[in-house]
């Protein structure tokens, strides 16, 4: 089991600067990468996503300026950089204060979450049937107070680092799951699907 990262929060100028490089779609497939494989040079990104190793130390770099990745020094050498994801626990609080283009880059980065968390939907209902298991859907609504939105939220996060691993140090047999949790108020939206877990 991982030990649970700080939370790192995320400010308005953040936002629009992470909506800049998060367009790239490179600067995604590295960070996608880096978090699979944990450790990486250039060398080693630049042959599993077929780019030059030019292409992929400059993306490097630019993700390393924003925090959302750290050269590991201990492995550097000369030329050679080494590379670790900081991708762990990044949060941006309701009720940030943003200006008009800030809060602009903030539903930019939720629209391209939101289209791989589609994606990621969509093929685990495709493939419901043949997963053998693998592929989990549970949907529920219930009735909650803000403070019991918040408990919820905590104990989601503590439940997941229960079971995150370091990297090199997974179950024999397990396989990287895409895990989601979103929580709305549900008003109006005309119709209800039950509630139970699709396919039961």
């Amino acid at each position: 089991m991982a030990e649970r990262p700080e939370t790192r929060v995320l400010t308005g100028p953040d936002l629009k600067a992470f909506s800049k490089a998060l367009s790239n779609p490179v600067r995604r497939d590295i960070l996608s990468y880096l978090g699979e494989h944990g450790e990486a040079n250039s060398t080693s990104v630049a042959k599993a996503l077929g780019e030059s190793t030019g292409t992929t130390s400059y993306h490097l770099r630019k993700l390393a300026d924003l925090k959302l990745i750290a050269e590991i020094e201990e492995r550097s050498q000369g030329r050679e950089r080494w590379w670790r994801s900081l991708m762990t626990d990044i949060f941006t609080p309701p009720g940030l204060e943003m200006t008009a283009d800030e809060r602009e880059a903030a539903l930019e980065i939720g629209a391209l979450k939101m289209t791989q968390d589609l994606n990621l939907v969509v093929k685990a209902y495709a493939g419901y049937d043949t997963s053998a298991g693998w592929n989990q859907i549970y949907r529920s609504g219930l009735w909650l107070t803000k403070d019991q939105i918040a408990a919820f939220a905590e104990e989601y996060q503590t439940l997941l680092y229960k079971y995150v691993t370091e990297p090199g140090d997974r179950p024999p047999g397990s396989r990287r799951m895409a895990v989601r949790m979103v929580m709305l108020p549900d008003e109006g939206s005309g119709f209800a699907l039950p509630a139970e877990a699709d396919g039961r």
